[in-house]
């Protein structure tokens, strides 16, 4: 087929790319090299035909979409709390540049198969139970932390609930800029597709890790910033007790979702969670990659909330493994093991401690 990977030269696309021209596909990256500083990554596969090009330019879109059989869309700007106060650069980027590739394949009025990578951010918290029965919180407050603690608390006992696995049914509840602009994402995807006859597929990530992903950007991926701190001879910083967790999913199994999305009509308008289903709590994450490194376990664990942060979102994914017949295959630890040996040949700069400004100036922590 022909393939267009918006965002193809970022993290998960060019990790996609590589395994769509070992299958035989012909491949077509958009990516304005945003993310690279405007350099075209060394890793980038070359018998990929790149196009330099922003999402929102109409006149690139309107030239190439006609030719694609299959767009997978990654283009978008990462960051949840910095979405909290960069909004119109993640409202155009993400809602804007969306609209505009949309509109372009409605003008084409052709039927490309759409893949979305949607997030998880846009639940917020996941689900939780209690004696009382199972229930979705809202966001966290200052103010409930404050009285009840990190945990969310049951509305009706007011006693600490335990985290239980969040299905795709699961109401949306954003907990930030960036989620709102993932909803608008998958939703108007979906909403189109069906009313123009072209098929959408959104994935719903949740916690990608893997090579590629960022070392020197402190507001995505926390197993990243861990390991450029400790890789740099810093501490690794933990808001809260460390007790949080994420659901950690390898950007390998992320592709093997999109390559069975791709080819398989029965998950036509449908939205997939893309997780391991296996939480690791944050202070864990931050031992292991200090042993990693060879050095003993010192983390700094401040007990301070950040505005906007879930405690707990564990992907219930019984959904993507019977459609799609996909499951998880890389064990956490079996990729942190290569991060760590791909982030050895990695040049990067530890900007934690600016990031941790900005959010401490904006009032977010």
């Amino acid at each position: 087929m022909k393939v267009l990977v918006t965002g193809g030269a970022g993290f998960i696309g060019s990790h996609l790319t590589d395994r769509l021209l070992e299958i035989g596909h012909e491949v077509t990256l958009l990516d304005n090299l945003s993310v690279t500083d405007g350099k075209t990554p060394e890793y980038l596969n070359t018998r990929a035909r790149l196009i330099i090009g922003d999402i929102m330019d109409t006149g690139i879109l309107k030239r190439i979409i006609p030719e694609f059989d299959t767009i997978f869309h990654f283009a978008a700007s990462v960051g949840i709390a910095q979405s909290n106060y960069e909004i119109p650069r993640f409202v155009g980027n993400n809602c804007l540049g969306t609209a505009s590739l949309l509109q372009a394949i409605v003008d084409a009025k052709t039927q490309p198969r759409v893949i979305v990578a949607a997030s998880n951010t846009t639940y917020g918290e996941g689900m939780y139970s209690c004696s009382c029965g199972t229930f979705h919180p809202s966001t966290r407050t200052q103010e409930q932390v404050e009285k009840y603690g990190f945990q969310p608390f049951c509305p009706q006992c007011k006693t600490p609930a335990t985290p239980i696995p969040t299905p795709e049914t699961t109401e949306l509840n954003c907990n930030s800029v960036y989620a709102q602009t993932k909803k608008f994402q998958e939703e108007t995807a979906i909403f189109l597709g069906k009313l123009y006859n072209f098929p959408v597929v959104a994935l719903k990530y949740f916690n990608v890790f893997g090579t590629r992903q960022s070392l020197s950007n402190p507001y995505t991926g926390v197993s990243a910033i861990f390991m450029n701190r400790v890789k740099n001879g810093n501490i690794p910083v933990i808001y809260e007790d460390g007790m949080q967790t994420r659901d950690f999913i390898s950007v390998h199994d992320v592709v093997d979702a999109n390559i069975l999305a791709m080819s398989n009509p029965r998950a036509d308008y449908h939205i997939f969670n893309i997780g391991s289903g296996k939480p690791v709590t944050i202070k864990s994450l931050a031992e292991k990659v200090c042993i990693l490194y060879g050095k003993m376990p010192k983390i700094e664990v401040n007990n301070q909330f950040r505005k906007g942060d879930i405690r707990h979102c564990i992907a219930d994914t019984s959904k993507a493994k019977s459609c799609l017949g996909w499951k998880p295959r890389v064990s956490f630890d079996e990729g942190l093991k290569e991060i760590y040996a791909w982030a050895k040949t990695q040049e990067s700069q530890d900007n934690f401690e600016r990031a941790d400004r900005e959010l401490r100036d904006k009032g977010l922590i």
